[in-house]
């Protein structure tokens, strides 16, 4: 009776293996990833597969599409860790669990875990509409953008647990993609800070980088504070101004916005004279871009996402003044080649002239020695000069003409060498007039 009990149960024990065998005999592990599933570009990750009990060596699966394989050939006991993230990474993967002593016999498989890889792709931008700052039970539209023609794109508010991230199908037109996500009743739980991501179908771990941060901020849960300026609302171009934002209610932190805009926040400080809490912005020197209509709130650092109502609005003007005909030494004027250029003939133009100048006079002075000396080397030939110790000095202004006769000269007329005029001095001159007569 013996000999019939022992097959059957070798029969039953060899059944019972294979099945344990091909349904995965041991518990089953789960998978996670430190410090998270989503690793930017070139970052590391480190991959932890638990078991109870625990088993000894593990092997991890990844799939790409449809496709699974081991993702190493080398089994590894409870964790591995990818020092280089890159995008062929990304992808669902799964671990199973062995006993070394016993490597045929493997656990199902673990829960999946989507290892994302960001920053494959350059990062969307993120918009409000209408506004950011939202007075509740308000709506509100954030809006994903991007110049590359995603198919989807993904939302994801930070530090949040409850869906930290959605997806939509983008709205393209072969030139940029966009997705809008509406919140209808805006409530204190939708404030906080979100990015969205962009993503192609066909590789959906592979995102961009992220957006730039955009905070959504829920107004109205304390009174309004008042905004003021001791110049008032008008004020000329450079001079420096004031915004004076006071509150009732002693705020952590104070928000300036110029048009919907943050232009700047202040720690809040203690009582002022009159009894409010107040802080002072200070904007300036005053240029045409600081012309807008102003607003401040006021928060507290337990609910940061959590402002007053604004303030009423402070319309700053600026006043531009009359620019100076003198250009300023940092500034170079439109027309300065121009005027070098002008500056440079009006110079040359002096030089020639002065040049011009001086050569006639050097021409003229020339002429008069020259004349000069042709008369005073003409022989007198029997002429008779009156004797100059009977000229008194009353007469030295007087001219004393001498009329000569030459009989022997040649039929023609003495006339001087140069056609230069000739100039007169102070002292007493003698003109000699000779006279030819012909034959």
């Amino acid at each position: 009776m013996s000999f019939k009990v022992l097959p059957l149960l070798c029969l039953g024990f060899c059944l019972g293996h294979r099945s344990f065998t091909r349904m995965g005999g041991y518990s089953r592990p789960s998978l996670s990833a430190q410090p998270s599933h989503f690793v930017p570009l070139g970052g590391h990750v480190t991959l932890h597969c638990h078991s109870n009990p625990p088993f000894t060596i593990f092997k991890l699966i990844r799939r790409v599409r449809s496709h699974s394989s081991q993702f190493q050939k080398t089994l590894f006991s409870k964790s591995v860790t990818i020092e280089s993230v890159t995008s062929a990474h990304a992808g669902t993967y799964t671990c199973s669990g062995a006993y070394s002593w016993y490597p045929t016999v493997w656990s199902a498989h673990s829960n999946t875990l989507e290892i994302v890889v960001t920053g494959v792709f350059i990062k969307p931008s993120i918009s409000a509409h209408p506004s950011s700052l939202v007075h509740a039970p308000g709506t509100v539209t954030l809006r994903c953008h991007s110049e590359l023609v995603f198919d989807r794109f993904i939302l994801h508010k930070k530090g949040s647990t409850w869906h930290p991230y959605l997806e939509k199908e983008a709205r393209s037109n072969f030139r940029n993609a966009q997705a809008d996500f509406p919140m209808d009743t805006v409530m204190p739980t939708h404030a906080g800070t979100y990015m969205c991501y962009g993503s192609f179908s066909d590789h959906p771990c592979r995102w961009s980088a992220p957006s730039d941060t955009l905070d959504v901020v829920i107004t109205g849960k304390y009174e309004k504070p008042s905004l003021s300026t001791q110049v008032g609302s008008l004020v000329r171009m450079g001079e420096n101004v004031t915004l004076s934002c006071s509150s009732k209610i002693q705020f952590d932190v104070y928000h300036l916005f110029r048009g919907g805009e943050a232009c700047d926040r202040m720690v809040g400080r203690g009582l002022s004279h009159d009894g409010t809490f107040q802080v002072h912005f200070p904007v300036g020197p005053v240029t045409p871009s600081h012309r807008g209509t102003y607003r401040c709130y006021g928060s507290l650092n337990n609910s940061s996402y959590e402002w007053s109502s604004p303030s009423d609005p402070l319309h700053l003007s600026v006043l531009e003044t009359p620019k100076s005909t003198c250009p300023s030494p940092t500034e170079s004027p439109s027309g300065s080649g121009q005027s070098s250029r002008l500056d440079v003939v009006i110079g040359l133009s002096g030089v020639v002239i002065s040049i011009v100048i001086f050569l006639s006079a050097l021409l003229g002075y020339w002429c008069f020695i020259k004349n000069y000396t042709t008369v005073t080397h003409v022989e007198p030939m029997g002429v008779h000069f009156p004797d100059r110790e009977d000229v008194t000095a009353e007469e030295t202004q007087e001219i004393t003409y001498t009329q000569l006769n030459f009989q022997t000269m040649s039929p023609r007329r003495l006339t001087p060498r140069s056609q230069c005029p000739r100039y007169l001095s102070d002292e007493t001159s003698t003109y000699v007039e000779l006279t030819t007569h012909h034959m």
